[in-house]
């Protein structure tokens, strides 16, 4: 992608880098009109045009999959020291790669991973690296083929951006879209290993979304079924989302059956994936599938999420 768009100047500038007053907490996506309009431009014509400096931040993207039409779009920022940035005013411009025409900007709210006290794990009150908050927006990709992308930080008067790795539209078809049936998994309980709950989750202390089995309630009751594992998640996003899943089960999710699987098996990496996850035609998580009683999905989210968000995704298929 480096080839393809140039960050024109030689400055450097950064955005800013810590919690908030109050911590880390949800915010609105800041206005479209506060970003350069695309107007058919390139990114590197958008970057000139906008006298953007090179910004020292870095941006990760918490999914991998990605089709045509409408998109979740979530990431992370960073500091180039790996420290989490969860304040920055931020716009995503995307492009054909090549140099073709940008689309944009998709400004970017901010979802805190916080949850309610009691439903902290230590795996993730314990892990320095966990994921605080996450910023999203949505984007609209016309085509399959890569696509190049670019952040644009808003800071006062100033714009700074920085590269995005160049992300693959299209060819993950197997993996449940909203409004298809997804396959009929078993998923283990805590009756299947005989109360030896680790052995099918990593949280700590384990979650109580082990209960029912998903082959036995699909068609049957609402399910949310999120592949995850607190542990072992390479992008320490796992803990707080699972964590998010637990508070929602417990304050709205009275009829709807709650399922965590995990993503290894024997809870290793190195053993691969479980077949769970391959039915599923999942390579990365985490993932959560909302499933009507019918047994359609109704949501799916890739990537961190806040319990706002799934909140509202349970509540389609709630009562």
């Amino acid at each position: 992608m480096a080839a393809a768009v140039t960050l024109l100047s030689l400055g450097a500038a950064g955005c800013g880098g810590g919690d908030n007053a109050n911590g880390s907490t949800d915010s609105p996506a800041p206005p479209a009109s506060e970003f350069p309009a695309a107007n058919g431009k390139t990114l590197t014509q958008i970057l000139k045009s906008s006298h953007a400096t090179r910004s020292s931040l870095v941006v990760s993207p918490t999914a991998a999959v990605y089709g045509t039409g409408d998109n979740r779009f979530g990431f992370g920022v960073f500091t180039v020291s790996r420290q989490q940035v969860t304040d920055a005013k931020v716009a995503i411009y995307a492009a054909p790669s090549g140099g073709g025409k940008a689309i944009g900007p998709f400004p970017a709210r901010i979802e805190s991973l916080a949850v309610k006290p009691q439903f902290e794990s230590q795996t993730t009150a314990l892990d320095p690296t966990s994921a605080k908050i996450v910023y999203v927006t949505s984007m609209n990709f016309h085509r399959d083929g890569n696509w190049d992308l670019v952040a644009m930080f808003h800071d006062s008067n100033d714009y700074s951006a920085t590269l995005i790795p160049t992300i693959k539209v299209g060819g993950s078809r197997n993996i449940p879209a909203v409004g298809q049936r997804p396959p009929r998994i078993h998923t283990p309980t805590v009756a299947d290993v005989g109360g030896n709950v680790g052995q099918i989750d990593t949280r700590s202390p384990h979650d109580d979304m082990h209960k029912v089995d998903f082959a036995d309630v699909l068609g049957k009751e609402p399910i949310v079924l999120i592949f995850a594992t607190p542990a072992l998640c390479q992008s320490r996003v796992c803990g707080p989302v699972v964590d998010v899943a637990e508070q929602v089960e417990h304050e709205t999710g009275d009829g709807v059956d709650f399922i965590h699987m995990e993503v290894y098996n024997h809870n290793n990496a190195s053993d691969g994936l479980r077949p769970q996850m391959r039915a599923f035609g999942l390579l990365t998580e985490p993932w959560v599938f909302v499933i009507d009683r019918k047994g359609i999905v109704r949501a799916r989210i890739q990537g961190a999420f806040d319990a706002t968000e799934l909140t509202s995704a349970v509540r389609q298929v709630a009562g």
